[in-house]
């Protein structure tokens, strides 16, 4: 029985992953996740999407929507903390081909689901928000895109 939530969960990952085309949708319907859990989930998937993309570069800009909820700022943060320049203004250089970011984070059970996408790779993971932070209630699931 306490399979059953994980699996639930799996399933909203792998279903929420699946897309018809190349579109990517954004913060559409936010969970309530403030302070130390919104910095804990944002610095955790920013470094899981750091070890999918490479290395921060020169060349390396992220474009994200402009959002000022505590997810969207700490996500912004832990971006930059990884080194990436990110845009939320839409104004990149001529030169410059950012990389477009889409995230959500919807409320599950008690649970939080994370999820962070560029046009080539998609993660999502399941935390539980804590007054300390949120550590993560599920594996780290990674699609990627041709």
């Amino acid at each position: 029985m306490r399979r059953l939530p994980a699996l639930l969960l799996t399933a909203a990952l792998l279903s929420g992953c699946q897309t018809a085309d190349d579109a990517m949708t954004t913060n559409a319907a936010p969970a309530a996740v403030t302070g130390p859990a919104a910095s804990a989930i944002a610095g955790d998937m920013a470094s899981r999407l750091a070890e999918q993309i490479g290395p921060a570069s020169a060349a390396t800009t992220i474009k994200m929507e402009k959002d000022k909820s505590e997810f969207a700022t700490a996500l912004e943060a832990a971006l930059k903390g990884w080194g990436y320049t990110v845009v939320t203004d839409g104004k990149v250089a001529k030169d410059v081909k950012p990389v477009e970011l889409a995230y959500a984070i919807e409320g599950f059970d008690g649970q939080v689901l994370a999820r962070v996408s560029t046009p080539s790779i998609a993660l999502g993971r399941a935390y539980t928000p804590t007054a300390a932070g949120a550590t993560p209630a599920s594996p780290l699931s990674i699609m990627q895109r041709n």
